[in-house]
């Protein structure tokens, strides 16, 4: 009988895990840890991906400043490089998402073409001033690697913005014949 319910109480756990996943995929999304919750609150409400993809470049440019501005203090906190990697991790991962809205906007077949020309011109910004941070800086070797994945992440969400835009583009318009 003990065994019994031993064996019970392990199936009731498994089928339990196995459910969760399931849940926590129509649960609201959940708080990234690089947004404030005023940040989070707005991507909540945000409908469309072509509107997330906005408040998640405008975050990322958030990031990138006050990463600038860090760097320029004449006063350094100690713990300066830790708040360094965080800003360019942080950056890093709002340009990630906004790379993710444009596949999220793919499905819903949502029209995000103001959105890719703001994308696209500001990623292109964001990955001038990067480069110009790789080639040498105060403290460069303490956020070096973040720095690079910053970069190449940004390359890649400029990738997939290419090409949203050829998959997105207006069929050509036929004229008649004369």
């Amino acid at each position: 009988m003990k065994w019994r319910r031993i064996n019970s109480v392990v199936l009731s756990a498994a089928l339990i895990s196995t459910l969760s996943p399931a849940r926590r995929a129509n649960a609201a999304p959940q708080k990234k840890e690089y947004l404030t919750d005023s940040e989070s609150d707005k991507i909540r409400e945000a409908v469309e991906p072509g509107e997330r993809i906005k408040l998640y470049i405008s975050f990322a440019e958030d990031r990138l400043k006050k990463f600038q501005y860090e760097l320029a203090r004449q006063t350094p906190d100690r713990r300066r490089g830790e708040m360094l990697n965080s800003l360019m991790n942080d950056y890093a991962g709002c340009v990630d998402d906004a790379a993710d809205q444009i596949g999220l906007a793919r499905e819903k077949q949502a029209d995000i073409r103001a959105s890719l020309k703001t994308f696209k011109a500001r990623g292109k910004d964001f990955l001038e001033t990067l480069q110009k941070l790789d080639q040498g800086g105060p403290e460069l070797e303490t956020y070096k690697d973040t720095l690079e994945d910053a970069i190449e992440g940004t390359k890649d969400a400029l990738a997939d913005v290419d090409e949203a835009e050829k998959e997105l583009s207006p069929a050509p318009v036929r004229r008649k014949p004369s």
